[in-house]
């Protein structure tokens, strides 16, 4: 994000180091220090008759010298590439290129500015004229691994950000980069292109696979560097400010990686709202959530929604195995996608599964941050989802869910409700689960809303749901019956929110009945109170995040309205108005909060909350019963084998 001492890090200056950058490409002599070669340097082949092989560049700082503890080997990026081909080079290949000349251009450029402002400039011209004065030696040599840190993480930084709009979802692991050399801003660019150059030979064999270790070890970079810039490094010329790259839209800010807004190709078949049969709540919420999205302000980098209270950040679909909870993901993903394109917004959908658990110690854990750091991007329009969360995160103190279950769940955690947790409105994340009684229930209480995915209900649905699902390659007639009528979404969901003005799950209702035998209708916030004390007295399970939750939901009903499709489809309209602008014209479409709106919604929440307990029982109950038969019948067998 820019700031406001935001300096312009000046076009003609990176330009000046084209020169420099592209020999660094096309070739250099390396002797690595600290890492081991993972292939042999590229034979140097003549192009041409009597032409020889491209010229190598080789840097120097005077009265610097370069250890070598191994022979030299030519580092030839260009070539590296190229080689990847069938003998013409590939648009994707080109753009790599391009993205690393660029980004050695800028690391360059960043070199010499910090060079200029840290003083370190002059100690270089008397440096070359032998007359750095003793006292100040020291001083050069700390000035010099600085600049070398800045340029390394300022050729990583624009590096990822630069090859971004390239990168799919073919992902290489490359582990720690091991040549940071810190003796100098040349030497250390140029370990890191060897190593760079050794990942390519060893891990690149196509275009995708290219794209990915570029950006993979531009990462790895910056994350080396931040922890070596740590150790009291004197960068705080490069930590106080900022300098933007105009041409790129390249902010760098001190050791913090930027983002570039790309939102990636999505490999997803969509579904349209009418092929959501049933779940009225689910998908009229999923709706309305999809366009709050759209309601973010880039500038502001806030969403009104999150601003007046009524923004769902994170939500639970649970239901039977089949009852429409991926359909539901496919149509939000959709709308968000389509709203996207319209807008040109950048946007993103994550999925983090079962196979992003790892049997590594700790390599679950930054799988699940990853996702989440992707998805919450302020970039970008995210959309996460978490399917089978069941099996994804542990519960704590399980001793059946593995270590990687528990990193996800402490990730996850923290991530969705920690000390530092920040809600801007461009993101939501799905937790969905065919069991959520298994889920842990601290982490589970973390979902704010609960959208209970219960499939085709009605008669009406199951027609509907049938002649969907046939298609159209028949000429059976429909009968009597308007196809969808059912699913009009304001109706059913009106009736949907109705039917929660009493409880639905047993253990709840007798709560319910009880409480209002004693104190009457639940009319006043002090009787609502007494009820939602009854609850917590019957599920201890029910403390002050669960009232949170609701009255976080109630919010969201007060905004009981959708924006207007035709704001999504002429952004003008609302999508690209000033922020406050946009706050004013959504605070005009908000209704009062109701006494039969909060009760709908301590019983909705409360419901879900005795049925995950009910069934959790249950299932212990159905297993400790088929134990006790399985001993009763090996007792058996082993008195009649011995009689």
């Amino acid at each position: 994000m820019t700031t406001r001492d935001t300096m312009e890090l000046k076009e003609d200056l990176i330009r000046a180091q084209y020169e420099a950058a592209l020999g660094m490409v096309l070739g250099f002599d390396h002797a690595p220090r600290l890492a081991k070669p993972l292939v042999e340097a590229p034979a140097a082949a003549e192009r041409s008759p009597g032409i020889g092989t491209r010229p190598r560049f080789r840097s120097t700082v005077a009265g610097m010298a370069t250890r070598s503890t191994a022979r030299p080997g030519g580092v030839r990026l260009a070539e590296r590439v190229e080689g990847l081909g069938d003998g013409l080079v590939t648009p994707v290949q080109a753009a790599c290129l391009n993205a690393l000349r660029r980004s050695l251009a800028i690391a360059l450029a960043m070199g010499e500015t910090f060079s200029a402002r840290s003083g370190l400039a002059e100690l270089k011209r008397a440096n070359l004229e032998g007359r750095v004065p003793e006292p100040r030696r020291a001083e050069f040599g700390e000035l010099l691994a600085g600049e070398a840190l800045v340029v390394l993480f300022t050729f990583g930084n624009a590096l990822a950000y630069l090859i971004a709009p390239h990168v799919g979802s073919t992902t290489v692991e490359l582990g720690e980069v091991e040549e940071v050399l810190t003796d100098n801003a040349p030497l250390a660019l140029q370990g890191a292109l060897w190593e760079l150059d050794q990942d390519i030979g060893a891990l690149a064999t196509d275009d995708v696979k290219l794209v990915a270790v570029v950006s993979a070890f531009a990462e790895a970079l910056m994350k080396k560097v931040q922890i070596r810039a740590e150790n009291g490094a004197r960068t705080s010329v490069f930590t106080s400010g900022s300098w933007k790259v105009e041409a790129d839209g390249l902010t760098l800010s001190g050791f913090k990686p930027a983002k570039a807004a790309k939102g990636g190709v999505i490999a997803m078949a969509f579904k349209k709202p009418h092929e959501v049969v049933g779940n009225h709540i689910a998908k009229y919420q999923s709706l309305r959530l999809s366009k709050m999205l759209m309601a973010y302000d880039f500038e502001r980098r806030l969403n009104p929604f999150a601003e007046l209270g009524g923004f769902i950040f994170t939500f639970m679909g649970d239901g039977k195995p089949g009852t429409g909870k991926t359909t539901l993901i496919q149509m939000m993903a959709g709308l968000l996608n389509d709203y996207c394109k319209v807008a040109g917004y950048p946007f993103r959908y994550q999925n983090f599964s079962i196979d992003q658990i790892d049997s590594y110690q700790g390599k679950s854990g930054q799988n699940a941050k990853a996702f989440i750091d992707a998805v919450l991007d302020p970039s970008v329009i995210g959309f996460g989802t978490i399917d089978d969360i069941d099996q994804v995160a542990g519960k704590r103190g399980d001793r059946q869910s593995s270590a990687g279950q528990q990193e996800v769940t402490a990730v996850f955690m923290q991530a969705f409700a920690g000390a530092g947790t920040v809600v801007r409105g461009n993101c939501t994340f799905g937790m969905f689960s065919n069991y959520p009684e298994n889920v842990d229930d601290a982490l589970r209480q973390r979902a704010g809303a609960r959208f209970l995915v219960d499939g085709p209900q009605t008669r009406e649905d199951y027609i509907d749901i049938l002649s969907l699902l046939m298609g159209k390659n028949h000429a059976i007639p429909v009968g009597d019956h308007e196809l969808f009528a059912a699913q009009e979404i304001k109706k059913a969901v009106a009736a949907s929110f109705e039917g929660h003005s009493k409880p639905h799950e047993e253990g709840l209702l007798k709560v319910w009945d009880k409480v209002q035998g004693e104190i009457g209708k639940l009319d006043t916030l002090a009787k609502m109170g007494a009820y939602l004390k009854a609850i917590q007295m019957a599920d201890e399970r029910f403390t002050g995040r669960a009232i949170k939750n609701i009255t976080d939901a109630v919010k969201v009903r007060a905004m009981d309205f959708e924006l207007p499709d035709e704001w999504m489809e002429e952004p003008d309209l609302f999508l690209f108005k000033p922020y406050d602008e946009k706050l004013a014209m959504i605070r005009g479409l908000m209704t009062p909060i109701t006494v039969d709106m909060v009760i709908q919604e301590i019983n909705r929440y409360a419901d879900s909350e005795f049925r995950y307990a009910d069934k959790s029982d249950e299932v212990a109950i159905e297993g400790m019963v088929r134990d006790f038969g399985r001993q009763e019948e090996a007792k058996r067998r082993y008195l009649d084998g011995r009689g």
